[in-house]
């Protein structure tokens, strides 16, 4: 399976023209149907679009790495060399807006990891303002998503992001807003907001 941040090394080749890969402006050529391999995470893709005969593509080293979680997988070493250690030094050290423009590289924050902020009114503040935008935990957690996207947004997310780095999740049943919290997701505040729209 095809999986993002799919690479394949040529070892005979110089570092770093040896890791191959699609770019931004390829990933864009895959999405506007100019390129027409599988996929952009396809080993094969890579090593086809790079005019690898599947013969030469036998003697490919193939590798992933997740830019947002660190962690760097060995799929195949077909070659003779090994060069999986210069792999995962070269791809920890990439530039990933050569391969997603607008992807942001940050720690992964587990809201209810973090000891929660006592609830003061400036947190109120922030919740009222979030949910004059949205009313579900789902799509609090789909902002928080958001976040790794240098994107611009039609609604302004920037409220519910502050509430998950504090360490709290709102939620809204369709009546009573609350504010979870801490290990267990325990509610710490909850309330019927009237909200101006």
């Amino acid at each position: 399976m095809s999986r993002f941040f799919s690479f394949t090394s040529d070892p005979t080749r110089p570092i770093p023209d040896r890791f191959i890969y699609f770019n931004w402006e390829q990933r864009q050529d895959f999405l506007n149907g100019k390129i027409k391999e599988d996929s952009p995470d396809s080993h094969t893709s890579t090593a086809h679009y790079y005019g690898y005969s599947a013969d030469q593509e036998d003697n490919l080293n193939k590798y992933k790495y997740n830019p947002l979680t660190g962690v760097f997988t060995i799929d195949q070493i077909n070659n003779e060399i090994n060069d999986s250690a210069e792999a995962k030094q070269w791809v920890r050290n990439l530039d990933f807006t050569v391969i997603v423009k607008s992807l942001v590289i940050k720690p992964i924050i587990h809201p209810f990891k973090i000891h929660s902020s006592k609830i003061t009114p400036e947190t109120i503040a922030l919740l009222k303002q979030w949910a004059s935008v949205r009313e579900s935990i789902w799509e609090s957690i789909g902002v928080y998503l958001s976040s790794f996207f240098d994107i611009e947004y039609q609604y302004d997310f920037s409220s519910a992001i502050k509430l998950w780095k504090m360490g709290l999740v709102p939620s809204f049943d369709g009546k009573i807003w609350r504010l979870h919290g801490e290990e267990k997701a325990e509610v710490l505040w909850e309330e019927q907001l009237q909200i101006t729209q």
